[in-house]
């Protein structure tokens, strides 16, 4: 059976083609109007990142800023808890702890929570738990730089606080806020404790 033709004329111009092809062709433009295809469509923005110290709406914290990829740790953003943990020992004293790194936290909190001696300040920022995020680990010495350099008004000012980066058998880097200063303290001090996590994008 042959399909119905259909003949269309404009001026001078002929189209003769089956009826059932016109009222796809007349359904696909009718569509068109109603619902421009894809690539008229502007592309949805990316969620807004925080400016640097401001709260990162589900992410557990504060943004400390983007942070390149480094040996097997892809690039990310900091987020540091919005509030402090308490303020705790860093650990035993005249105890070396092998393998802390001056910019992996979250390795260190390793190290320490499946040491078998008691590493109070890192086990904190273990158990710290925020905007259902519980990855939360004691920030190295680089990342609490990287803090004061991006977003100190959100530490206390008048104390140090406690990185996980290990200086000697006696010590560990305390960071305080107010001028930027780096220091050795010893262990069994009470510092602050700032939990900190990793937002991978």
């Amino acid at each position: 059976m042959k399909p119905e033709m259909i003949t269309l004329k404009h001026g001078d111009a002929t189209i003769k083609m089956p009826a059932s092809s016109l009222a796809k062709l007349a359904l696909a433009s009718t569509f068109a109007v109603v619902f421009p295809p894809a690539a008229n469509v502007d592309p949805v923005a990316p969620a807004a990142i925080p400016a640097l110290g401001g709260y990162w709406p589900g992410q557990g914290g504060i943004n400390g800023g983007f942070v390149a990829a480094r040996g097997d740790v892809p690039a990310h953003y900091l987020i540091f808890a919005a509030k402090d943990a308490g303020s705790f020992e860093w650990g035993p004293r005249n105890t070396d702890l092998t393998g802390t790194s001056k910019t992996d936290g979250k390795l260190n909190t390793k190290l320490m929570c499946f040491d078998e001696k008691n590493y109070p300040a890192a086990n904190a920022c273990a158990e710290f738990e925020a905007d259902g995020h519980n990855d939360f680990y004691l920030p190295a010495a680089a990342e609490l730089y990287q803090g004061w350099l991006n977003c100190p008004e959100v530490f206390a000012q008048d104390c140090y606080y406690w990185s996980s980066s290990q200086r000697s058998a006696y010590g560990a880097f305390g960071m305080g806020f107010g001028d930027g200063d780096q220091d050795n303290y010893v262990k069994t001090s009470e510092l602050r404790v700032r939990p900190v996590r990793r937002f991978f994008i």
